[in-house]
């Protein structure tokens, strides 16, 4: 039986393909402050903003092209049991080949009931103010917006736990519950953070990373030449699992 790797996935890995990552260095995402564009008090204040703007992102998603990061974790099938976690709402993971991608924060390709949260439909043109679902009621982005509880946050934990290694690309993992879920891998799990800049290991009894010393997975390098590879230190898994999604610090 092949191992099972888990990669946990975030914006960094699409930005190569043209998609901005959450924040710009002056806090807006596209222009907007989250609270205007990423909420359920948002929506309810000026849905038509927030169907605009993800109008916005659906096209710009559709438009991009898996890059290499994408392509890489596809062919890691070739050899493993590959499952994605992401944290992007874009499709990039499916179109590159992957076949079990999990999106913690939903999907762009997807409009849900504002009533019945198990009513979800496929959409890939943009969105009007007027769809509605079955029943009547208005249709909104699939998206977990901040302050909303994350539904496959369990599932995702549940696929950490069982993985022989953990691989974290393009995310800072500082959003909560996302960035607890190394917690929750093996202590046998090797971990491996591939990111040019990484920043501190969350939870507070992580020690600092040491690299591998054989070879790093995405770029079948040798780890020592490879300022990529970086393996963690062992965290204990949490006893509880923050039940929304808050944005970073």
């Amino acid at each position: 039986m092949p191992q099972r790797i888990v990669v946990l996935t975030g914006a960094g890995v699409s930005a190569d393909s043209g998609l901005k990552t959450f924040r710009d260095s002056d806090g807006l995402w596209e222009g907007h402050r989250v609270e205007e564009v990423a909420t359920p008090e948002a929506f309810d204040r000026n849905p038509q903003l927030v169907i605009d703007f993800y109008n916005e992102r659906r096209r710009q998603a559709r438009a991009a092209q898996p890059n290499a990061a994408h392509l890489a974790l596809a062919r890691l099938q070739d050899s493993y049991d590959v499952q994605i976690i992401t944290q992007n709402v874009d499709d990039l993971h499916e179109r590159a080949g992957s076949r079990t991608v999990l999106h913690l924060h939903g999907e762009l390709n997807k409009l849900r009931s504002t009533v019945d949260e198990d009513y979800v439909i496929d959409w890939t043109t943009d969105q009007k103010l007027t769809d509605l679902d079955r029943n009547g009621n208005r249709l909104r982005p699939f998206i977990v917006w901040f302050g909303e509880s994350v539904p496959l946050i369990e599932q995702a934990a549940e696929w950490v736990a069982q993985a022989d290694r953990v691989i974290v690309v393009g995310t800072s993992l500082k959003v909560y519950p996302a960035a607890g879920l190394l917690r929750f891998a093996p202590a046998h799990a090797e971990r491996y953070l591939v990111d040019p800049r990484p920043p501190a290991a969350p939870g507070p009894s992580t020690s600092a990373t040491a690299e591998r010393n054989h070879q790093c997975h995405l770029c079948l390098r040798p780890a020592s030449s490879c300022r990529s590879s970086k393996r963690s230190a062992t965290t204990s898994p949490s006893a509880s699992t923050p039940p929304a999604r808050s944005p970073p610090a």
